[in-house]
C-alpha cells in the first residue's frame, strides 16, 4: 500500500452535523473526494441539499437530514434515521456549532446559556452516544469533534463565554471517549480551528469588525484561514492514516496561539 493510500476513505460512511456549509460543508467535500459516502445534517434544507449535490457530483452517495441538532429530541431523530438507512457509520463529525451571541454573561440568562451549551457540546454528546456502539462492535470507528482554539484561549473584545465554557468540555470529553474506546479500536480527536472565514465569521466581520481586526493582528501568518484549510487534516483524522493517534486536540489558527 503506497503512502497516500493510507488516507482514502473509500467504503467508509460519514455522519456530518452542520455539514451544509463553512467547515462542515469543507469536511464534507474533503471526505467526499477521498472517498466517503456522506450523511449531512443541518437546520437549512436548501443548502443541505446544494451541498449533497456537490459531493454526490464527487461520485458519492450523500443524504441529507434536515435537524437542528441543538434541540435534544431533534439531535436523537437525525441519529435514529442515518442508523435507519442500513448501513453503518465509520465517521462521526461533530461539527454543529458557533459562538453566535455576544451578550455579556451577568446580562445572558440561563435559558440561553443552556442553548448554546447545548449547540456546542450536548449534542456533539448526543451523536457520540448514539452513533459509537456499531463503531465499537465493529471494532473500527473515527470520531472528530470540531472544537476551536478557545477551549485553550479566550477569545478576545468578546462577550459571553458559552463558547469557551463549551469547546473546553468538548476537549475533554474527547480525551475521555478516546480513552475509553481505543481497546475496541474507536479514537476520538479534536481538531482546533482559530480564525476562519466562514459565513458566520464574515457576518462577524460585518457587525463587529474591531473583533475581527483585532484577531487577524494577533496571527503569525497574518490572515484568517479559510474553511478548505480544515479538510485534509479531517481526512487523516478520518483515516487509517492516524490510526495510532487519539485523544488529540489538533490545533489550526495560523500561529495564533503561540503567544
Amino acid at each position: 500500500m503506497g503512502i497516500l493510500d493510507r488516507f482514502g476513505l473509500t467504503g467508509k460512511r460519514a455522519f456530518i452535523t452542520g455539514g451544509s456549509r463553512g467547515l462542515g460543508r469543507s469536511v464534507a467535500l474533503a471526505m467526499a473526494d477521498a472517498g466517503a459516502d456522506l450523511v449531512l445534517v443541518a437546520r437549512d434544507r436548501e443548502c443541505l441539499e446544494r451541498t449533497c449535490g456537490e459531493a454526490r457530483a464527487l461520485g458519492r452517495e450523500s443524504i441529507p437530514i434536515v435537524a437542528d441538532v441543538g434541540d435534544e429530541s431533534q439531535c436523537e431523530r437525525a441519529c435514529d434515521e442515518a442508523l435507519a438507512l442500513g448501513k453503518p457509520i465509520d465517521i462521526l463529525v461533530n461539527n454543529a456549532g458557533g459562538r453566535r451571541l455576544n451578550v455579556p454573561l451577568v446580562d445572558m440568562p440561563t435559558t440561553t446559556w443552556r442553548e448554546m451549551i447545548d449547540l456546542n457540546l450536548t449534542s456533539a454528546v448526543i451523536c457520540t452516544r448514539r452513533l459509537a456502539p456499531s463503531m465499537i462492535e465493529r471494532r473500527w470507528g473515527r470520531i472528530i469533534n470540531i472544537a476551536s482554539i478557545n477551549a485553550m484561549v479566550v477569545g478576545r473584545r468578546i462577550a459571553g463565554r458559552h463558547y469557551e465554557t463549551a469547546k473546553a468540555a468538548l476537549v475533554q470529553f474527547t480525551r475521555a471517549v478516546a480513552a475509553d474506546w481505543a481497546p475496541m479500536g474507536v479514537t476520538a480527536n479534536a481538531i482546533c480551528p482559530g480564525g476562519i472565514m466562514t459565513e458566520a465569521n464574515e457576518r462577524w466581520a460585518r457587525e463587529h469588525p474591531e473583533v475581527i481586526e483585532t484577531f487577524r493582528n494577533q496571527i503569525p501568518l497574518g490572515e484568517l484561514g479559510e474553511p478548505d484549510d480544515l479538510g485534509p487534516l479531517a481526512v487523516y483524522l478520518a483515516s487509517d492514516a492516524s490510526r495510532y493517534m487519539t485523544g488529540a486536540a489538533l490545533v489550526i489558527d495560523g500561529g495564533y496561539t503561540l503567544w
